[in-house]
């Protein structure tokens, strides 16, 4: 078997992007469109920083789960990649968190 990745989870999410909405939870999310797909994003990320300050690790482990899962769907219906993430996070580690956060344009 081979191991888990996000780009593993992104390549399912491709595929399940051909699916009928009435099978796939991901292609329904991506048919309600981008704004859907966005307010599903912020209510799993809330759902995260609870979980974070009920101290219950299982919790914060599963909507953790569940943001990362969301995230993707996001940059999916944006036509963006986890690799355009990666990019701009190699781009940025490249100087020290204040400098880079300094160089953003205001």
């Amino acid at each position: 078997m081979t191991e888990f990745s996000l780009a593993r989870l992104e390549q399912i999410i491709e595929e399940r992007t051909r699916a009928a909405a009435e099978t796939s939870y991901t292609k329904s999310l991506l048919d309600g469109g981008v704004a859907r797909v966005a307010k599903k994003f912020g209510e799993e990320a809330v759902e995260t920083v609870i979980a974070a300050f009920d101290a219950d690790r299982a919790s914060l482990i599963g909507e953790a789960a569940d943001v990362i899962y969301h995230l993707l769907v996001l940059l999916r219906a944006r036509d963006a990649s986890l690799k355009d993430v990666v990019d701009e996070l190699e781009r940025r580690t490249a100087m020290s968190g204040h400098a880079e956060k300094a160089s953003r344009a205001k």
